[in-house]
């Protein structure tokens, strides 16, 4: 069993409790209830809710905190509300079980909810059985498995699904059951509301059944009253619900009868009624003893005596599970089930020895102090950030074995000859007359959020890359080229010598100079225009800004703006090899970034800084560049040892594992596992096929089909980014799912990523006709 982290609790900005809610009349209702209030009060910042299990089909009258209803019996309630959470996203779902609330055998339809969230969970057990049948033992088993941590109230209780069901200690954590927080008082100073004062009064609440044992707690009274003849015993409590459907009033009906044969009128007072907690609290204040006879051992938990011994009530029970490990260290007196008899003789004991009985008292009261519902809450909230940390480490291995990863649906492309093919109809829907917009709500534009260059040097290059396919739409391709372009134009300040980033959607620049980081891709783009563009005036206007552009890049130390100046500085050389400035900016950058290198590299960590964060492989790709155009081998041999260094670290069994920017990978620390974004897989792409460029070694093609799969649902959740619907890309692999989300730049990075592919499939053809060699070393 887990104990609790000591770790401040991670920012939660919404939490969904599932369970029975008042005003439906049980425990389980109770506690839900209590738990979302007590989230709410102590998380503030958070939005707690409730999904609500009806057992009637036209549900309750809930208040607002009620957002979503189930009818236990329809499976398909189950399934909608998996939907209704997925949509809402709440960061942990707390759900709160008993096999008997939920529909299906041994309550099995709530899996078919859990099974479809991609959120983490947090279940609640109220019930834990020892000897369960096969389809509890197997709703129990599956529970554990959808589950990233289950919640027990009992220590007992975590021994029980450790040894009869094999669920891992390490998955569970002990909360005890929540208690309101109310003074330590004598009874004496409520009595008088109830008409008790001066009298004994001893005290059983909850909803009646049969299994309570109340007559043996009536049959042992006689003796008692004997002794004290001003006793009274309040059962508190409306019949159960499921009993009263059942079978009506004939259980306290029974034991009314049964006080009148034993003579007890007057000694005994049943208050027949669900009652507020704050009704309740009221009556406990006033109770010197309080009772709970139930007649079945198995019994994991109880609020009933949870609430006793919170309002320090000196307490007499029946062994069972629960009642056993709470009355430990002297906090009251267990009796033998059914023992009507050694009943009467605690009683007796506790109502003739004061000190004993306050002694109990305090006990109670003092040890329950961890469990008022505020301490209860930021214990859940401890456990509630647990599991989204350890999510952002690692994936949900259950989700990753869904369905479609399992059928084998995901997509994986195993050759350069079975390349998807490049659709553009996204990209076309981001772009208007200005540029292509930054970010997406689902697959829709949102305005709000502008334009930046950084974007639109991006999709610069996508359009001269799709144009040069041969199956590309050539009038829609030239369209985009020139908007793009325009846009870069635009941006640049020429008073400035640098490029402005962010444009809100009023085409108002929002700022006079833009990062380093959209000043080298935008040189990244113009490069790549001047060398690739077929049209004469592009090229003409992309040159010109290109080369006012480059005054700025001396000064720059940013090793990434550094890149993407030097991959845009190399593909103009290429097409004018004698452009002497472009070629001494080129030497200056290439040197500052080898340099970079050299003064932080270690065998361990080859790389120029203590974090691995975002487009991390454009820094070898940039190296590769660089040597093979300044016939450098050292320069070759550091970009080749890093970018095999970078495909290792996010490379596990077989399938690209990126760098997540929930807090990136710092040195000597863990890899953070999530936000996976699609940036980092173009980035290895495009730094793998210059690796096969400039070593001819087979595997960097087996690299770049990895980081292109990962699009496709290769990946930690087996879930694909790429929606071959809208030619998008959603935005981020995250712990609980997709980013549904389709913004340009992650669609950007798939189309970077499909087109560089789809140029190098043709080259291969070229050069291989056959493709036999190319297929031999990718399969």
């Amino acid at each position: 069993m887990r104990e609790l982290s000591s770790e401040k609790t991670t920012a939660i900005n919404s939490i969904s409790v599932i369970g029975n809610y008042l005003p439906r009349k049980c425990g389980i209702a109770t506690f839900t209830t209590d738990l979302v209030e007590s989230l709410s009060s102590e998380a503030c910042n958070s939005n707690c809710w409730a999904v609500a299990m009806n057992d009637k089909q036209d549900g309750y009258s809930y208040p607002d905190k009620v957002r979503y209803e189930i009818t236990q019996d329809s499976i398909s309630d189950y399934r909608m509300a998996a939907e209704f959470l997925n949509i809402n996203k709440p960061d942990v779902v707390c759900l709160q079980h008993e096999y008997g609330i939920f529909g299906g055998p041994a309550g099995s339809h709530v899996l078919e909810l859990l099974s479809k969230i991609n959120i983490p969970v947090v279940t609640t057990l109220h019930t834990v059985l020892t000897k369960p049948s096969n389809e509890h033992t197997q709703v129990m088993t599956n529970l554990a498995e959808v589950s990233d941590r289950m919640v027990v109230m009992s220590r007992r209780a975590a021994d029980i699904l450790n040894a009869v069901y094999d669920i891992p200690r390490k998955k569970i954590n002990y909360i005890p059951h929540g208690i309101p927080d109310i003074p330590f008082i004598d009874p004496n100073y409520s009595k008088d509301q109830f008409d008790v004062l001066g009298k004994n009064v001893l005290m059983t609440f909850g909803l009646l059944s049969r299994n309570k044992g109340i007559e043996y707690v009536l049959k042992a009274l006689p003796s008692v009253v004997e002794k004290f003849p001003d006793l009274v015993y309040m059962v508190l409590g409306a019949t159960h619900p499921h009993v009263l459907k059942e079978e009506g009033e004939n259980y306290r009906e029974s034991l009314q009868n049964l006080v009148e044969e034993l003579g007890l009128t007057g000694h005994v007072e049943f208050h027949n009624r669900f009652v507020t907690k704050e009704e309740l609290c009221q009556f406990l204040e006033a109770a010197d003893l309080y009772i709970t006879p139930y007649v079945e051992e198995a019994q994991i938990t109880s609020g009933t005596l949870a609430y006793a011994l919170g309002t320090g009530k000196a307490v007499i029970s029946t062994p069972y599970w629960y009642a056993k490990e709470m009355l430990s260290d002297n906090k009251g007196i267990l009796v033998p089930f059914r023992d009507s008899d050694a009943m009467a003789d605690g009683i007796i004991n506790f109502l003739e020895n004061d000190a004993e009985r306050h002694q109990a008292r305090i006990s109670a009261y003092d040890a329950s102090r961890n469990a008022i519902w505020s301490e209860v809450a930021n214990q859940y909230l401890d456990v509630f950030g647990e599991v989204i940390r350890e999510r952002n480490r690692r994936p949900n291995h259950l989700f990753s074995l869904s369905a479609e990863a399992k059928s084998g649906t995901t997509g994986k492309v195993k050759n350069i000859y079975e390349l998807p093919g490049v659709n553009l109809n996204h990209l076309k829907h981001l772009t208007d007359d200005t540029g292509v917009l930054q970010h997406a709500k689902y697959t829709i534009a949102d305005r709000s959020h502008g334009y930046c260059t950084d974007d639109n040097a991006r999709a610069l290059i996508v359009a001269l890359l799709a144009e040069r396919l041969s199956d590309s739409d050539s009038e829609q391709t030239q369209a985009f080229c020139e908007n793009y372009l325009s846009f870069l134009l635009d941006a640049f300040d020429s008073e400035t010598g640098r490029f402005r980033n962010f444009m809100n959607f009023s085409r108002q620049w929002l700022e006079t100079v833009g990062s380093e980081d959209s000043h080298g891709r935008a040189i990244w783009a113009l490069g790549l225009a001047i060398s690739l563009s077929e049209s004469k005036a592009l090229q003409q206007l992309a040159s010109t800004v290109f080369t006012k552009s480059l005054n700025a890049v001396e000064t720059f130390q940013s090793p990434r703006s550094i890149a993407f100046s030097l991959i845009g500085m190399d593909a103009c050389l290429e097409k004018f090899p004698g452009d002497s400035e472009a070629r001494r900016k080129f030497e200056i950058l290439a040197m500052r970034l080898f340099r970079k290198f050299t003064d932080n590299a270690a065998d361990d960590w080859p790389w120029p800084e203590e974090k691995l964060t975002y487009a991390n492989a454009k820094l070898p790709h940039a190296l590769l560049v660089a040597g093979q155009r300044l016939q450098r081998s050292d320069i070759l041999q550091m970009g080749l040892e890093s970018l095999e260094w970078l495909l290792k670290v996010q490379t596990e069994k077989g399938h690209f594992v990126p760098v997540g920017n929930s807090g990136w990978f710092t040195r000597g620390s863990e890899k953070s596992r999530f936000d996976q974004q699609p940036i980092e897989a173009n980035a290895m792409v495009e730094a793998c096929v210059a690796a096969f460029h400039t070593s001819g070694d087979d595997k960097w093609v087996k690299g770049a089909l990895m980081c292109l799969n990962w699009f496709l649902g290769v990946n930690d959740l087996h879930l694909p980014l790429y929606d071959p619907e809208t030619g998008g890309c959603r935005d981020g692999l995250e712990s609980d799912g997709v980013n549904q989300n389709q913004g340009a730049e992650s669609t950007l990075a798939w189309l970077l990523s499909l087109t560089v592919l789809h140029h190098f499939s043709a080259e291969h053809n070229r050069k291989d006709p056959g493709r036999e060699k190319a297929a031999k070393i990718i399969n």
